[in-house]
Order: C-alpha cells, then structure tokens, then sequence
C-alpha cells in the first residue's frame, strides 16, 4: 500500500488522519486497518498529541471494508493471520486521546461503528450512515454490539444491524450518534474547530475523563467474540450468496439456507 491511501499529519496538538483513496470510495483494507490503528495506538504516548482528528477526502467517508478481500476469504484464499480489522478496532478501543470525527458522504460499516469510539463527532446533514451486516451475512463488529444499543436503544440499533436500515446526518445527530449535522461543506471546518478547542483544554484532565467513561477491557473483549462470530460467517455459503449478489448488483436470495 502507498502510503498517500491514508494521510498523517500534526499541527497545533492535533494529529489528522485522512482517508485519500477516493476513487475506491475510501473503503478499508487489511494495510489501512493497520495505518490508521498504528497512527492512533502511537499517539496514546506521544505528548505533543492531545487530540486525534480522523477525516476523509472525496466525498464519502468510507464504504467500509473493501467486499473484494471478504470475498477472496469466503472463496477459500488465504486469511490474514488478524482478523483485518483488528489493528483498527482495538485501537479505537483502546486510545487514551480523545478522536474527533469529521464525516460526509456515505459511512458503511466500519465507517459507522468507529464513530461510535470518537468523542465529538460531527455529520453533513445529508450524510448516509448504514452498517448493513446481516445483509452480507455477516455479524457486528468494533464492540457495536453493546455500543450502538447503548447510544440509541435496542430496536433502533437491531434495525441499522439486521435490516440494513440507512439514516441521514440529521436523524444520526437527532439520536445522539454524532454531537451536530451541519452542510456538508462546513463538515471538516466544524470538526477541525472542535478539535483545536478540545487540544486547548487542559490534556490530563480530558485524558482522565475520557477514560472514566469507557471500559476499554470490555469493549476488547466485546471484539474478540464478535470477530470470532464473524469470521465464521465469513467463510458461510450465505456469505457467499451476499457477495456473488453484490459483485452481479442483484438481490441475493438467501431462502435456501
């Protein structure tokens, strides 16, 4: 992977991460997984980090992880020895700076339930948040499991996951999982202003209350038994019925299963 899929860069206490691979729709890979997650894991003992910014170029945030490695996978090609996303979601989990996100466009998967480890997050109004795993056999992940029922309830969290259900930047502020909507051309000024009064604040005392407020054992835990759910229907015959669909745009059919 070049290094320009995801670019790293700190000014004023705050570390950017960009996602620059918009011709892909900026979704994720087994390379990025570990540019971000290393980014955000060295950051927890870097002194002149006081806050991390993830944002993305184009306009989608991300289309989540890239179908075509999951594919490979369930057709029997070699599986990485971590599961993908790992470096990613455990450091999420585990970051001690508080994240800021910034997210326009579309934001699947991954692109959805990383927000819910940031601290402020802030939408485009018209931006479309989806984590549609069970429409490709699949499971959550990134402990969205307890995090998402926790932020916005049982029944609306079971509907993102097990329908597919797609919400706006409007209604994913409305239900508390960003702090503000705002028009899509504000999106990263609004989040980079956040960010800047948020690396101002006195570090310990926002590293401290950061930590108060999240289990990071649990939500570790959370991922291990989530991955191992997924990765078993990774290599199902109704994953490989989700796929062949996705690949063939066509609804797949997954009655005989």
């Amino acid at each position: 992977m070049s290094d320009d899929q995801v670019l790293i860069a700190q000014a004023d206490g705050v570390l950017t991460i960009t996602l620059n691979r918009p011709e892909k729709k900026n979704a994720l890979t087994v390379e990025t997984y570990a540019r971000i997650g290393g980014a955000i894991d060295a950051a927890n003992d870097d002194p002149t980090v006081r806050v991390v910014l993830i944002q993305a170029n184009g306009d989608m945030f991300t289309a989540g992880h890239d179908v075509s490695e999951f594919a490979q996978i369930n057709a029997g090609g070699e599986a990485p020895e971590r599961p993908s996303g790992e470096p990613l979601l455990l450091a999420l989990a585990n970051a001690k700076k508080p994240l800021v996100a910034a997210v326009q466009g579309r934001a699947v998967g991954i692109g959805l339930t990383m927000l819910l480890h940031c601290d402020l997050v802030y939408v485009a109004e018209e931006a479309l948040l989806s984590c549609p795993f069970a429409s490709l056999a699949l499971v959550p992940e990134a402990a969205s499991s307890l995090l998402l029922p926790a932020r916005i309830g049982h029944v609306r969290a079971f509907e993102l996951f097990a329908l597919g259900k797609t919400i706006d930047g409007r209604t994913a502020a409305a239900w508390g999982v960003a702090n503000e909507a705002v028009p899509a051309a504000q999106v990263q000024g609004r989040a980079r202003e956040a960010a800047r009064l948020l690396a101002a604040q006195p570090a310990a005392a926002v590293a401290i209350t950061k930590a108060l407020m999240r289990d990071p054992a649990l939500l570790t835990e959370r991922i291990g038994v989530e991955f191992t759910h997924f990765y078993a229907q990774l290599k199902s015959p109704e994953a490989k019925e989700a796929f062949a669909a996705f690949f063939e745009k066509r609804r797949p059919d997954f009655s005989k299963f």
